[in-house]
């Protein structure tokens, strides 16, 4: 989605028009504007259906009771001296603000794939550029969650994941 998206900027740019900041060719994804929409297109409706079939997981099975953040979470943060039940508050910190952000992603790509049909998207966040600007801004969001659950997955212990799926004993 990155390489796609970042292929479709280069065909216009958010930040300084035709004259503004490009991104190289080398990792881009597309070819050109129409094949960078392409590849963007497919990867969202796997993003979208992955998104949905999450949602109905979570709904039927609850696992939003124990997965998002709550009030005992915020205790801990505040209160408890145990460093792992605090990591784990900040997991579900993570995991609770991360859902906003993909639909924010999902609803901003769908105001400027069709802006006739969806002009409430668009009016919403006030015109067409910020309506970009706020998708442009969507994707380091996503990254900067990926970092962040990934440090707090060593601390929990993330490590003993990682050697138990290697061939190798890590020294």
């Amino acid at each position: 989605m990155i390489a796609s998206g970042l292929q479709i900027y280069n065909a216009n740019p958010v930040f300084g028009g035709r004259a503004g900041l490009h991104f190289p060719m080398v990792g881009l994804l597309g070819g050109w504007l129409a094949g960078g929409r392409h590849w963007h297109f497919a990867g969202m409706w796997l993003f979208s259906l992955n998104l949905l079939w999450y949602g109905i997981y979570v709904l039927v099975t609850r696992r939003w009771r124990h997965r998002y953040v709550g009030q005992n979470d915020i205790k801990a943060l505040q209160l408890s001296h145990n460093p792992k039940r605090r990591i784990y508050a900040w997991h579900r910190i993570a995991y609770t603000a991360i859902i906003p952000i993909l639909l924010l992603a999902l609803l901003t790509g769908i105001g400027m794939y069709k802006p006739a049909q969806f002009h409430w998207i668009v009016d919403f966040f006030g015109d067409w550029f910020a309506l970009r600007v706020v998708h442009f801004f969507t994707v380091p969001a996503v990254l900067i969650f990926a970092v962040v659950h990934s440090v707090l997955a060593l601390k929990a212990g993330g490590d003993r994941l990682i050697s138990s799926m290697l061939f190798w004993q890590p020294k």
